[in-house]
């Protein structure tokens, strides 16, 4: 069996393999790359992780994708190391989990990527003698995950654009207290901005003797390794066989791919619940087929979710069969009666998820941040229009609400306990450039970084 390929979603790079594609982050026409297939997981191995830890089930999912590329024994120990953290799900209502993904170096979902990440380029760069400038643009949490993931890997430097009045100040700390090989940018702008800025740096010819790779979930890096949550949650939550219903806090929409790879490697899923905040572009698509993206993106209160168009957006096209570019023209459209059949999508106010935060403690006594109560009354929002029944459903909680202590307190009346490893950036001296959304100054920064 040869190995897995990749191809970009714009349909004019050559395929490679998972190597190629994480180092070179963005294909060269622009596009995403993405499996030419899905490796399958037979519903008997799926039955298996009910029995299994987190890290061995991260070794079965990834392993379909490695084979060839890294051997399994050392696959295993770098699903051990990454994932020494726990995975909480905590009951809401009978069927109805809560699935904690903040237990990480950085409390956030984008530590599960990150990680795995961090050990795939170091062992690839490792084995190639080279290095790499990874590139990120961060709403909020992407920026610190990579920051700690990849910080002292020998080989990589890191560069990290954030939107200066966009992110929390917990956020910001966390990535711009990080030195040695870590430089983080503020972009007087928004995350849009500086999406774009590292897209086009990408693209530039002028930059071409750089090697550039991407950290973002443009990366299919980051993607793999957030399929396996949606594994672990439905061992926990569910029979062998039964469909579990996943509801998604979305904004580069990296987090609710993952579900749809884990569905498309065999995953019984009965319903994805893209949950989104003010930037409503995709339920809007999803209603009438027409897609317009959001520019500039709006504010809310549930900041990484600031995207006026999902990067992520092209992938989920192509699994319906369609093509969008990178600049969000669809020249095919995905068959739109099976998207609207498997995935549901909303739009929640900032009104909605405070209300979400205080009815979820008030009701519960489990504490919400804003990404998550947006995928609580996203479940709500589905609920009502497709009833669960008796089915395991998972809502999806993505930050630790420490992250958010101004927002949380205004809700509940106290602030949240701060993680340890939280604690510890704050006391630390922060250090970032500062920079308008220019992309020719952002080219000779980087020019002059690599000069």
């Amino acid at each position: 069996m040869g190995q897995l390929l990749f191809h970009s979603t714009n349909g004019k790079s050559p395929a490679v393999n998972l190597r190629e594609a994480l180092l070179l982050g963005l294909a060269p026409d622009r596009g995403l790359y993405f499996p030419e297939k899905f490796p399958k997981l037979a519903p008997e191995e799926i039955a298996t992780f009910a029995r299994l830890p987190y890290h061995e089930i991260a070794f079965r999912v990834l392993s379909k994708f490695t084979d060839g590329i890294i051997p399994s024994d050392i696959l295993a120990a770098m699903c051990r190391s990454a994932y020494n953290f726990p995975v909480p799900l905590e009951i809401i209502n009978v069927r109805i989990f809560l699935m904690r993904l903040d237990q990480g170096p950085t409390a956030s979902f984008k530590d599960f990527a990150a990680q795995m990440m961090a050990r795939m380029f170091g062992r690839f760069l490792r084995e190639d003698n080279r290095q790499v400038t990874i590139l990120t643009a961060t709403s909020g949490d992407t920026g610190a995950a990579v920051a700690h993931a990849f910080h002292n890997i020998p080989g990589v430097r890191v560069i990290v654009l954030f939107p200066i009045d966009e992110v929390s100040e917990s956020q910001r700390k966390l990535m711009t207290t990080l030195k040695d090989n870590v430089r983080t940018v503020a972009i007087d702008g928004k995350f849009d901005d500086c999406q774009a800025m590292v897209k086009r740096a990408f693209a530039d010819p002028d930059l071409a003797h750089i090697p550039l790779s991407s950290a973002n979930s443009i990366n299919i890096g980051r993607l793999l390794p957030q399929s396996v949550y949606y594994f672990y949650a439905a061992s926990r939550v569910a029979q062998a066989g039964e469909p579990v219903v996943f509801s998604i806090p979305s904004g580069n929409f990296g987090d609710m791919m993952g579900a749809v790879v884990a569905r498309e490697m065999g995953l019984p899923v009965k319903k994805i619940i893209c949950a989104v905040n003010d930037n409503d572009a995709f339920p809007k698509f999803l209603a009438t087929g027409d897609y317009q993206k959001i520019s500039p993106s709006r504010n809310s209160l549930s900041n990484a979710m600031n995207v006026g168009h999902p990067s992520n957006l092209a992938r989920l096209v192509a699994v319906y069969g369609g093509q969008m570019d990178d600049t969000g023209k669809i020249n095919k459209l995905p068959d739109l009666a099976a998207m609207r059949r498997d995935i549901f999508s909303t739009s929640i106010s900032d009104e909605r998820t405070v209300s979400g935060v205080r009815e979820f403690w008030d009701n519960f006594q489990l504490l919400l941040e804003p990404h998550g109560a947006v995928a609580w009354q996203g479940f709500q929002d589905w609920n009502a229009a497709e009833p669960l029944g008796n089915s395991p459903a998972v809502i999806v909680e993505t930050a630790n609400p420490a992250k958010f202590p101004v927002e949380v307190e205004k809700v509940v009346g106290w602030a949240p306990d701060v993680p340890t490893n939280m604690l510890a950036s704050f006391k630390l001296p922060e250090d970032f450039d500062r920079m308008e959304a220019d992309y020719e100054k952002f080219k000779s920064y980087l020019l002059a970084k690599h000069a």
